[in-house]
């Protein structure tokens, strides 16, 4: 509503702004005819001064009436104060021109005011839109419409679905085997429970320093080798991104690392992608057929 409003003002004032531009045009109009009026009764004047300069020659020669030059002296007062007049005329036409211009600017300056709310309620809209940081699924609704935040409030819970991980448990003699890196990590296969056809690769990306599910104080080194470290295998990226939309959370499975990097994986352990899996299908379809 503030925003048509302001466009409705905006629209309002560049009316103005136009009005007031054409004003001065018909002003500055007025002052050239109010000029133009000043020139030929200068002429008039010039002509009716020489032809008075003649008639007073004729008078001293008896070729004329003194009356004539009279009325002739008298025509030329007249057009003297009618030139005055005009001329008053030509300074009223420069003020109205004066105050026409100075009505423009002030449209101009309504104009850019305008142009300014317009901008500003642009980015109190553009400072209102959610703009997800990352390419994610949103799970839930933190906060209800027309709840009123505070800087930093939480509105959504935003997945990222391009980190993506399983986490599990290892007891502590296969843990000083793992090498964690997104690139260079051990590799690890999962299988989730809901989709046990599917073997996705992984890599150790993380090593928890710290043992789970033990006394905090082992000494003896049977209970030692009965310390359990949280491991985290995250799944490539790009993988990710090729099946962003079959990605749920909290889903279950079991994760199979590969210890002995020099190692083969058995051919259980095969990756097989969903892609893989329906061209397999589509081809023994077509074997069938």
């Amino acid at each position: 509503a503030q925003l048509e409003e302001a466009k409705a003002y905006f629209q309002q004032a560049k009316h103005n702004a136009d009005s007031a531009k054409a004003m001065v045009a018909a002003r500055m109009s007025d002052k050239e005819a109010a000029e133009a009026a000043v020139s030929a009764k200068e002429s008039q004047l010039y002509a009716a001064e020489r032809k008075m300069t003649r008639i007073e020659t004729l008078v001293k020669k008896g070729a004329t009436t003194e009356q004539e030059f009279d009325d002739q002296e008298a025509y030329t007062r007249v057009l003297t104060a009618e030139i005055a007049t005009a001329k008053s005329k030509v300074l009223a036409a420069q003020a109205a021109v004066d105050a026409a211009k100075a009505q423009s600017v002030a449209a101009e300056s309504q104009v850019l005011a305008a142009q300014a709310t317009i901008n500003r309620v642009n980015a109190d809209i553009k400072d209102s839109n959610l703009v997800a940081p990352v390419k994610g699924r949103i799970q839930y609704r933190i906060s209800e419409p027309g709840e009123v935040l505070g800087a930093g409030g939480k509105v959504l819970n935003l997945l990222d679905l391009s980190k993506v991980h399983m986490t599990f448990f290892l007891p502590t003699q296969y843990t000083g085997l793992l090498v964690e890196g997104e690139n260079d990590g051990t590799e690890v296969r999962i299988i989730l429970d809901v989709a046990p056809e599917y073997v996705i690769p992984a890599r150790v990306t993380f090593v928890s320093p710290e043992a789970q599910f033990t006394p905090k104080t082992v000494e003896t080194e049977d209970e030692r080798q009965k310390l359990m470290y949280r491991v985290k295998a995250k799944v490539d990226p790009r993988l990710l991104e090729r099946y962003r939309k079959y990605i749920k959370t909290g889903v279950t499975g079991e994760a199979y690392i590969k210890a002995d990097p020099n190692a083969e994986w058995p051919e259980r352990f095969a990756v097989t992608l969903l892609d893989e899996i329906e061209a397999n299908d589509a081809n023994a379809d077509t074997a069938k057929k």
